[in-house]
């Protein structure tokens, strides 16, 4: 798997296909922090910061009901999501198709458990007090894990 110690100085094989666990794996331990792009209904693109976190095979993110990335996916529902590289130039990113939900049983579901930080930071008044506020699911249909920005090799996932 790539970026682990162990395997942290080595090349990876150039091109060879992955499963979702490896690049979940790849994405927990570069950071928590990743960008999520996002393209409008007037075409303009808006990259932010975001603290995804996995559920299965599912990428999630808390968001606002109001805010560019919701609009945005409304209108387009294709993102990509690129997260902090090392020190020496490892990343992945991943390309998926976007929803926003915020029916409350999704909230309550996701509130507790999947996500890695208190969301009441964000939302105090929990799942049923905080109407403002939903969550993304990312389907990811495909990612590329490179090392050295891509010159000490990639490897690739893709959906079947």
């Amino acid at each position: 798997m790539p970026f682990t110690k162990s395997v942290r100085n080595k090349k990876i094989e150039q091109g060879r296909t992955m499963d979702i666990e490896e690049i979940k794996q790849a994405t927990s331990v570069l950071s928590v922090w990743a960008h999520i792009a996002t393209v409008g209904a007037d075409n303009e693109p808006d990259v932010v910061p975001v603290h995804p976190c996995w559920e299965g095979e599912i990428l999630w993110i808390m968001v606002g009901l109001n805010s560019t990335k919701c609009r945005n996916v409304s209108a387009n529902p294709r993102v990509a999501l690129h997260w902090q590289v090392t020190e020496n130039g490892d990343g992945v990113e991943v390309w998926g198709t976007a929803e926003v939900l915020s029916d409350i049983e999704t909230k309550r579901r996701l509130w507790n458990g999947v996500f890695d930080y208190d969301l009441t930071g964000f939302a105090p008044g929990g799942p049923e007090n905080s109407p403002d506020t939903a969550f993304m699911k990312v389907t990811v249909n495909r990612a590329i894990a490179m090392k050295m920005y891509g010159v000490g090799g990639f490897e690739r996932f893709t959906r079947a």
